[in-house]
């Protein structure tokens, strides 16, 4: 059996980049022939929105393998799934129900499970599986955390995104303890403006707190990124060698080197 590597892209923050990461770093794996899973776990679905699904309207979404244990129906799960732009890369979808979660399944046992039991029964068909989480804390994060072998923190490079981080590892360490585990994680600078004094003071000053779990680049302001996600594509399908895309290839030559070594 082939074990899908999983990586959740994560911050307690809003607006750092964590969905143009996952589009843009799973764009890239199925570019090399990887098979890969996108999963929206935030009630926004703005990962949803990005592949022109609405989160308002689908009668079948990751919610709904909260019920009922739809979660270990392989044929059900399949049919959550929605394409993207690419045949290598397949959806599972997030609506707005998702909201209403916390207060339903308060109280139960295994709800803090489901997405990495839903992960498995698809192990055969993924080789990679990049989970889109909520910026708070609750039982979609956990559930992200629990799921996955390794953290993304996309980190926007101005000074109140700092706290966001704060809050951000601070939980990560929580759940580890009480996991009993240890999960790798990497933060990585997005949104980095060299001409702007904000972004170069705040860079430095992750770079002072964070040393041995900060990555040494960071992702540019790249206006193609955005062009990429009015029309709904990968951003390498719409400029392969734009500078965010190649930052992103970089990052993403880390993560899998980071993988290998764990291996």
């Amino acid at each position: 059996m082939v074990v899908v590597r999983i990586w959740s892209i994560s911050n307690q923050k809003g607006g750092v980049g964590k969905t143009t990461s996952v589009v843009t770093l799973g764009g890239l794996l199925a570019a090399q022939g990887k098979r890969v899973l996108l999963v929206d776990l935030d009630p926004h679905g703005s990962l949803t929105s990005y592949f022109r699904q609405d989160p308002d309207s689908l009668d079948r979404s990751i919610y709904h393998l909260f019920f009922e244990q739809r979660y270990k129906d392989k044929h059900y799960i399949e049919s959550v799934l929605k394409p993207t732009s690419l045949a290598n890369v397949s959806l599972l979808p997030a609506t707005t129900s998702l909201a209403t979660l916390e207060r339903q399944v308060s109280g139960q046992d295994g709800m803090g499970l489901v997405v990495a039991r839903t992960l498995a029964q698809l192990w055969d068909d993924y080789d990679y599986a990049l989970i889109d989480t909520p910026p708070i804390l609750g039982v979609l994060l956990v559930n992200a955390l629990a799921a996955c072998q390794r953290l993304v923190v996309p980190t926007q490079t101005e000074h109140l995104a700092m706290k966001g981080l704060e809050r951000m590892v601070h939980t990560l360490k929580m759940v580890m303890r009480s996991q009993n585990r240890q999960l790798p994680y990497l933060i990585v600078p997005t949104l980095f403006d060299r001409r702007t004094s904000a972004s170069v003071t705040t860079l430095k000053e992750m770079r002072r707190t964070y040393v041995e779990s900060l990555w040494d680049e960071a992702i540019p302001v790249d206006t193609r990124l955005r062009d990429a996600s009015h029309e709904g594509v990968f951003p390498h399908q719409m400029d392969p060698d734009t500078r965010g895309v190649r930052a992103y290839r970089h990052l993403l030559n880390i993560l899998d080197m980071s993988e290998d070594a764990h291996a």
